[in-house]
């Protein structure tokens, strides 16, 4: 049969398009283009082209249907093919990102259960076109939730994972009419060929103890190996659950909340050299400078009443939050604080917002899911690892 063929590549066109601020001409260009590419791909479903017969044919032509299509540059009028059986769909609509489709999806739920506002439901438009429908859900479910349940719920087995950092942050997410705050577990695992990787995430009602030791001992079951360190802050439940599933393991407090904390009880004026003088306590490349660090802070507030508070947090955790030294030094950096999970966290605030409350939890994991899973095939795609040019060190004391 003859083929229809185009010298342009369509995804790089798309993408230029989606980005571009372009005038009226080009947006017609852009749905002369995006109208070819729609009749092509019919083309290749029918496994034939117009008026042509021949034993491969699979369907028939059924003329088109309008449809506005809202990008960037504004909306375009497209015509787009059908077919005598309904079987062909163009995937041209497909073309953002996994993360996209998700927080579209949860947005149109949202629409569809009656919990939406007018700000989501701009949105919705603006992103899928105006129609709104159920169908619409379950077609972006059907491809979205195996995807997320098989990254969830992978081997770990296939690699071993030195450092492992973990947090939880909340979300709302409506249940029984009612609204409720959720606990989202994000696991950060560092393996043995240096580069990250979100090893685990799971949507619980609350944190405590218990959900702490469930995720962890999930994590076990998927083959993770017990890791030498886990970095965190110091929730109480958090540190039993390490103490119960993973023996032996070292645990490093966040430096970061630690510091936090003592900070929050510090005197409100005069004490901008007490500041500094506490956080090189926690700049320390060795035990013993840690040490001579805290004695130089305790001497110099020692006849000042006002710390004495900061001094009780400060020996009750000293110890936990400087086992980092314990490690290559090229690495005290990024194993004293949580950072890197801070900012998975504000990837899945940036897109939240615009849901403001989850229509339900299944629609919260799909969603932090499939953000997770791109951030993770970008890891996986990069070059540089998670320690950057400190892999030799890493390998040297292995």
């Amino acid at each position: 049969m003859t083929q229809l063929n185009f010298n342009i590549n369509f995804e790089e066109l798309t993408e230029a398009i989606l980005k571009s601020d372009m005038n009226s001409m080009m947006k017609s260009l852009a749905v002369l283009v995006m109208n070819a590419y729609m009749e092509a791909e019919r083309d290749e479903h029918i496994k034939a082209n117009q008026y042509e017969r021949n034993e491969e044919r699979k369907d028939s032509r059924n003329g088109y249907y309008s449809r506005g299509y809202t990008i960037s540059i504004g909306k375009l009028h497209l015509n787009v093919p059908r077919t005598r059986s309904g079987e062909f769909s163009t995937h041209l609509f497909n073309r953002y990102q996994r993360m996209d489709q998700a927080l579209v999806l949860s947005m149109t739920e949202a629409v569809i259960n009656g919990v939406s506002t007018r700000k989501v439901t701009n949105i919705v438009e603006q992103l899928c076109g105006e129609m709104v429908s159920k169908s619409f859900v379950s077609t972006i479910m059907k491809r979205l939730n195996p995807e997320i349940e098989a990254f969830q719920q992978r081997s770990l087995t296939g690699h071993t994972y030195r450092y492992i950092y973990v947090d939880a942050m909340y979300i709302k997410v409506r249940e029984d009419h009612q609204i409720v705050s959720k606990a989202v577990y994000i696991a950060q695992g560092i393996n043995e060929d240096n580069r990250r990787e979100i090893i685990g995430f799971k949507v619980a009602t609350s944190e405590s103890k218990e959900t702490w030791s469930s995720f962890f001992k999930e994590l076990r079951e998927r083959g993770l190996t017990t890791p030498k360190m886990l970095i965190s802050d110091a929730h109480t439940g958090l540190r039993a659950a390490v103490k119960e599933v993973f023996v032996g393991t070292v645990w490093q407090r966040c430096t970061v909340h630690f510091l936090r904390n003592i900070l929050n009880v510090f005197p409100k004026k005069d004490a901008k050299e007490a500041r500094e003088l506490l956080k090189n306590i926690f700049r320390s490349r060795t035990t013993q400078e840690a040490k001579d660090n805290k004695e130089t802070f305790e001497a110099y507030v020692k006849d000042n009443g006002k710390y004495d508070k900061a001094l009780r947090i400060l020996d009750d955790g000293f110890f936990d939050s400087i086992q980092y030294v314990n490690e290559p030094e090229a690495y005290h950096i990024s194993l004293r604080t949580t950072n890197s999970l801070e900012r998975l966290n504000r990837e899945i605030r940036r897109r939240e917002k615009a849901i403001s409350i989850f229509p339900n939890s299944a629609s919260a994991v799909r969603l932090i899911g499939a953000v997770l899973l791109d951030i993770n095939e970008k890891w996986q795609s990069n070059q540089n690892t998670f320690l950057k040019d400190y892999i030799s060190p890493l390998m040297e004391t292995k």
